[in-house]
Order: C-alpha cells, then structure tokens, then sequence
C-alpha cells in the first residue's frame, strides 16, 4: 500500500534476475507466491529465497557455478562478497595481504586468499594452479586488479606506462589465457569478466597511462570472447564509472589535496555522487550468471551515465 491506502500488485519472479526484484521487494510489501493455482508465503534467509510455507525451494542463485577467483579491496571486495553470498567457493589474489586475509576470514571459510603480484607471470601461474587445485577446477575468472597513475603524457616515464599496463592489461591478458588453458583441460564451461573502465572510451589529460590499458582491456575482452567462444567460454568486460573506493581517494590524494580532489571528482557525475562497490559488483554477477548466457565480448557500462553526457 502506498501513502493513501492504495494497493499495488506486482508481478515479480523467483529465478535469476527476477529473484533480486522479489527479494528487494519484499523489505517494502508482502511477497505471496502463486504456484499450480496455490497461495503460498514467501520466507528469505540471508536475502535468498529459501522456502514457501516452510516447503524448501531448490537454490535460488544467479551463479550456478560455484568456484570463483575474485579480489580483496573497493570492488574486487564487494565481488568477493556478493560471490559468496550466491554461494560461489572463492579464491582472492591481491597484493596487499592485510586486506586480502581480513576479506577472506570475513567470508566463513568460503574464500582462500592466496599473495600475488598479478604483474608477475610466476607468482600468477603459481596462484591459478594452487587455486586450481584448491577449487577443483576454475568456473569464473574476475580480472579486476587495477593500477592508476594520475599523470598527464609529458610527464609519464616509460617504466611508468610500462608498470600501468603489466598490471591492468598484460595480467588480464596472462591470466585469462591460463584460466582458459584450466577450463578446457577440465572439460567444463567457463567465465571470464575483464575489468574495463569508462577510460576506455573518453579522454582527459591526465591518467594517460590507465586510459591506454584499459582501452587495451575493452578491444582485448573483445578478441578473447571469439577466441574461446568454441571453448564453451564466455569473456566479457564491466566497465565502471567513478566509484567510491579506496582507488578513488587514492587519486585524488595524487592531486595535493585530497578532499578538493574528491569535489573535483564529484562535480563530474551526472547523478551528483559516485558509484558504490556493490553497485559495480551486482554488474559483474549478472555478467558471470547464466542470465548473460547470451552476451559475449561486451563491455558492460555501469558508470551513471557518466560516458553519455
């Protein structure tokens, strides 16, 4: 009912897409759920949809896969967590241990954290196979380790460019061909979600280094999906807008004042704030879900209308 007493019905469902709709609306209505011509309640269990009339459903989940390799911090987190809720066994490679075993102990012995320099091509073949092993096979890949140098192009050194790009292209590249190579010798369909970025498709003077990479990262996903399209794989891209992350304040540190630097940022957004890490990482779900059986080599914008304006 509305503010008037007025009744609302909503026609909602319990699979993919249609379970989040019924799960959300029930923090605000009654859900009743009709089945072969009976009435049913609706109960939820940590936002699942576990039972009707104490008469327990089969799994809802968008993620009938269940082995996943994710990331510790900002987005790679909140990943993470949402994985994890669906009811995915993760793995997390990062660099930063602190956060990578905090996120991994938060997550109730369903995440392994594994130290990786995504940069280095032994530390990351090291890390597939031992999360290989740990999985048993590898269904998703989250390619979403990230590195920003807030530089313009005359003051970007060589080692600098080069850095930016071993980390957020070359490292997608090197790890979605090994996750591959683990797919195929298993025999089993696969995921894999590159992380793009609305850089990919504008420009600005500074930042030359990410804009490149991530460009790269948008045309390679593109290549990889009609690669290992054969393979029964499917690669895509999310490509998040300003997001608010520890990234983000990062970058704005990088201009001498952090807060001017967060307005600065703000003042850029349509929507008048940034994106939040669950918002992207629901994005990515969709992208690593059945119900995108269909989508391959997209680069899916989720930036708040940012590249529209």
């Amino acid at each position: 009912k509305n503010d008037e007493g007025e009744n609302y019905e909503y026609s909602l469902g319990l699979n993919g897409l249609g379970s989040c709709a019924t799960q959300y609306a029930s923090e605000y209505m009654d859900v009743t759920v009709w089945r072969d011509e009976h009435k049913y309640s609706l109960h939820f269990e940590k936002g699942i949809p576990t039972a009707l009339d104490g008469v327990e459903m089969d799994g809802v989940s968008l993620i009938e896969k269940l082995n996943a390799i994710g990331g510790a911090n900002g987005i790679g987190r909140a990943v993470s967590e949402l994985f994890v809720a669906e009811g995915a066994r993760i793995v997390i490679l990062d660099c930063d241990r602190e956060n990578g075993r905090a996120t991994a102990a938060a997550l109730n012995g369903q995440a392994l954290f594994l130290p990786c320099d995504v940069s280095d091509s032994r530390q990351a073949d090291e890390a597939l196979k031992t999360a290989a092993d740990h999985l048993g096979t590898i269904d998703i890949l989250v390619n979403d380790a990230a590195s920003q140098l807030n530089k313009p192009l005359l003051e970007t050194s060589d080692e600098e460019f080069r850095r930016v790009l071993d980390i957020n292209l070359t490292a997608t590249f090197h790890f979605t061909r090994e996750a591959a190579k683990i797919m195929i010798a298993h025999h089993h369909p696969g995921v894999i979600v590159n992380f793009s970025s609305t850089f990919a498709f504008v420009g600005s003077p500074g930042y030359i280094a990410y804009h490149a990479s991530k460009g790269g990262v948008a045309a390679f996903t593109r290549a990889a999906a009609i690669a290992l399209m054969p393979h029964n794989i499917r690669v895509n891209a999310i490509a998040p807008g300003t997001t608010d992350t520890p990234g983000l304040h990062a970058g704005a540190r990088d201009t001498g004042d952090e807060a001017r630097g967060m307005e600065s940022f703000l003042k850029l957004q349509p929507l008048g704030r940034f994106g939040r890490p669950e918002e992207i990482a629901r994005a990515v779900l969709f992208l690593a879900s059945d119900d995108a059986g269909f989508v391959y080599g997209a680069n899916l914008l989720a930036d708040g209308g940012y590249t529209i304006l």
